[in-house]
């Protein structure tokens, strides 16, 4: 152990030094990965297809590539999954992250290179070990074994390609060193019965040294939840004395923290990660602070489309070096596993320029906009949490949409499942209308007078509400989320049936 852990902080140091060159030559790093991917793909289909060979300057890239998203590449797509060569990227590809998608979306197939699992997904998996051991030079999470708790997806194979939650996939590729360190078992990490591997994962967990925990909160809190209930413990501390760190991503985390921290019962220390089937794109770097280190030397090549009144403005999009602080953008990825200009379905703001750190706001689809109220779910989390906090309730899932009166006015509609209800709803309705129009001006000039928003209606659903409708659209899993809000009715309606 004490070998392993002087060669952990040997290459540990290595990386907080290539951390802060890049960190000091932001733009000659994503340059050169620009530079870099086009003269490696050049050859490809779509590199022929789109003149590369002439692509000199980020004008050059911008003029002769078109944004897409995922309907405009999936032809591309099959072919690779066809396993024809060069097509968006050298060679063939054997792998597809089946991304989660949300209560409605089909999955969708993002290729993953060898370049972006080991330069992209390794790499920045390596950077966030190296920030947080270098910050915390007193942490014993070298000494133990963290609970991961992944997609329930297993690997899909068939004759041509395989495909898989991007968890189970890097599971799969781990060096044996990361997999000795690691709990479940890969058979139970790789289970497609999310029921059975909940039951694995307790079996298997409850015995051992646990020193860190990682995976969405909504799923890690459910069977966070179950340990204490099969253990009868008081506390995760209880149970795992050592527990020093919670790593969580996919779901904005301010309205679990107090789930967690009755979970815990004692202070852990909470690390955000920014890890898509596209690319891991952040890294909270400050433990005291919840915006992410945007990394810029790991593939991928990062452009910013300026969301105004609600709206993607495609030709306004810029690279890194022009960005500006608190402007909401949606973010665009040219990566090393062939994604050229793509549409992360992501919004984003700056809240720093030096080094370049990011938060995230949420969908680019999800918001609410039938009044021009310009809701985004930044401005709900932030209004939810508040209203919690001044009832002392907690909450576990939502989603909300619009609700339309017959003389053109409206107002909000939402489901809302705690899991310590408020005391009395009128007063947390009263306090969530007034945390959104206080986050909202917008929301807030609607609501002047009644005259096109009214107070909001709210359902409270009983516990276990939305993952019994996870299971009926089959999308259980430790990657399926949620999609909080909603600008037409379709699914609201749909839901209040079932209540």
């Amino acid at each position: 152990m004490y070998l392993f852990n002087q060669l952990i902080s040997s290459i540990i140091k290595k990386r907080i030094k290539l951390i802060k060159t890049a960190i000091e030559n932001p733009i000659e790093h994503q340059n050169k990965i620009l530079k870099s991917n086009i003269q490696f793909a050049k050859q490809t289909f779509f590199g022929k297809e789109h003149d590369f060979k002439n692509i000199k300057t980020y004008n050059d890239f911008s003029n002769l590539i078109p944004i897409r998203d995922y309907q405009d590449i999936k032809e591309y797509i099959k072919k690779m999954q066809n396993q024809q060569k060069n097509i968006l990227w050298p060679g063939k590809i054997r792998w597809f992250a089946q991304s989660s998608g949300t209560t409605q979306n089909k999955s969708k197939f993002i290729p993953v290179s060898s370049e972006s699992l080991n330069l992209c997904h390794f790499k920045a998996g390596k950077d966030m070990l190296a920030i947080y051991l270098n910050n915390q030079s007193k942490s014993n999470i070298l000494n133990g074994k963290s609970l991961m708790i992944g997609g329930s997806t297993s690997i899909n194979k068939n004759n041509k390609y395989f495909s898989g939650d991007l968890s189970a996939i890097i599971i799969k590729h781990l060096p044996f060193w990361v997999q000795k360190k690691r709990v479940p078992s890969l058979k139970t990490a790789l289970l497609n019965d999310w029921e059975k591997k909940i039951e694995n994962i307790i079996n298997e967990s409850v015995c051992q040294n646990i020193i860190s925990i990682s995976g969405v909160p909504s799923w890690t809190s459910m069977i966070l939840h179950e340990i204490l209930k099969k253990t009868k413990k008081k506390s995760i501390c209880e149970l795992w004395p050592n527990i020093e760190l919670y790593m969580h991503g996919g779901i904005h985390f301010d309205n679990y923290k107090t789930t967690f921290e009755s979970f815990f019962k004692k202070k852990i220390n909470y690390l955000e990660l920014y890890n898509a089937s596209e690319g891991f794109f952040g890294i909270q770097n400050n433990l005291e602070k919840s915006d992410l280190l945007l990394l810029i030397d790991h593939g991928i090549f990062y452009e910013f489309t300026p969301i105004e009144k609600g709206k993607e403005i495609n030709e306004k999009t810029i690279a890194l070096k022009d960005v500006q602080l608190n402007k909401i953008y949606a973010m665009i990825i040219t990566t090393n596993g062939g994604l050229w200009r793509y549409k992360t379905g992501d919004t984003i703001q700056f809240t720093s320029i030096n080094p370049y750190k990011i938060k995230i706001l949420g969908r680019t689809h999800s918001f609410i906009n039938a009044f021009g109220e310009e809701l985004n779910v930044a401005h709900a989390n932030k209004s939810i949490e508040q209203a919690c906090a001044q009832t002392r309730s907690i909450i576990n899932e939502y989603i909300a949409a619009p609700y339309f009166f017959k003389d053109k006015s409206g107002c909000h509609e939402w489901i809302i499942e705690f899991q310590e209800p408020p005391k009395k709803i009128g007063e947390f309705t009263k306090i969530l209308d007034k945390e959104l129009q206080r986050n909202n001006s917008d929301y807030e000039a609607k609501r002047y007078k009644n005259l096109l928003l009214k107070k909001p209606i709210i359902h409270i659903v009983n516990r276990g509400f939305f993952y019994k409708i996870l299971k009926q659209k089959n999308r259980i899993g430790g990657q399926n989320k949620i999609r909080r809000l909603y600008n037409d009715r379709n699914l609201i309606e749909d839901l209040i049936k079932k209540i």
